[in-house]
């Protein structure tokens, strides 16, 4: 049989953090499949510019919805107004996350000689912070599957996909709670893969490695010289393909994994990493 997207068209796909990077990458790549895409921010500008942008290059359906992934009243009532535009919800894309510097290390290592400085390191993390930053990543997935999911059920067909990060595979230092709320995305992919294992919905998940983008490429590129900083640098080195990624390089994947070219595949987390994830640093 030939391979196309056709199942995809006009199908509808909700996008958590939908006005964000990652979050607008994916939903033109799903806009070149025909779908109809609800678009969901916190901030409702952000979510109305990305809708406004497709739908007038791609003639779709994209609308911009505002709710807070912590909320799930919130969210409920995002779902009514998504189901009174756009229909039942086909796809779930959960890309809303993301860091916080309160809930960051100052010191990559702590020195046992220099107790002095334990502020700058594990001992002075904000607690406050690091709760933010693990609950909008970890409790903003799975709020927004306990409530986008339902119509999925009801029609016994969809998928979900998380957005999960190379820091579940391997930490990086400095920021334990985006490190840890990723990985525990992993796991809660893997149990609710298992969970709707006989609903006909599907459940998987995409690991980014280093993209170089507006928010992160003041860390990675120094803006005097244009060379990598010291950390850009590191990325590099560690990375076989030897450069950074661009959200651009998710779509082809996330298409794959919401189309039935995937439809026996659920549980898994696919890094798209330039091979990060596989290199041991020798």
């Amino acid at each position: 049989m030939p391979f196309t997207f056709n199942e995809l068209n006009q199908k509808t796909c909700v996008i958590t953090g939908g006005g964000g990077v990652i979050g607008k990458s994916l939903a033109i790549g799903l806009a070149e499949v025909n779908c109809n895409i609800a678009i969901v921010d916190l901030y409702k500008e952000a979510a109305d510019k990305v809708a406004e942008e497709i739908s007038v290059k791609y003639n779709i359906k994209c609308i911009g919805i505002k709710a807070n992934v912590l909320d799930k009243d919130s969210l409920i009532k995002a779902k009514d107004e998504i189901n009174s535009r756009l229909g039942k919800i086909d796809f779930l894309i959960n890309a809303a996350g993301g860091n916080h510097p309160s809930a960051t290390t100052k010191k990559e290592f702590l020195d046992p000689e220099n107790i002095s400085e334990l502020d700058d390191t594990f001992f002075g993390l904000d607690l406050e912070g690091f709760r933010h930053v693990f609950d909008l990543n970890f409790m903003g997935t799975l709020l927004p599957t306990l409530v986008f999911t339902r119509d999925m059920v009801e029609n016994k067909h969809g998928v979900i996909l998380n957005i999960s990060s190379m820091n579940s595979y391997r930490p990086l230092t400095k920021i334990p709670a985006y490190s840890a709320a990723k990985a525990s995305i992993n796991n809660f992919t893997e149990w609710l893969a298992v969970h709707f294992g006989k609903t006909g919905i599907r459940v998987n998940a995409v690991a980014p490695g280093f993209f170089l983008t507006k928010q992160n490429k003041f860390l990675l590129v120094d803006e005097k010289t244009g060379d990598y900083t010291e950390r850009g640098a590191r990325v590099i080195k560690n990375t076989p393909m030897g450069k950074f990624g661009s959200p651009e390089d998710l779509q082809g994947t996330v298409i794959y994994l919401l189309s039935d070219l995937s439809k026996f595949i659920t549980g898994i987390i696919v890094p798209v990493d330039g091979g990060f994830n596989a290199y041991s640093g020798v």
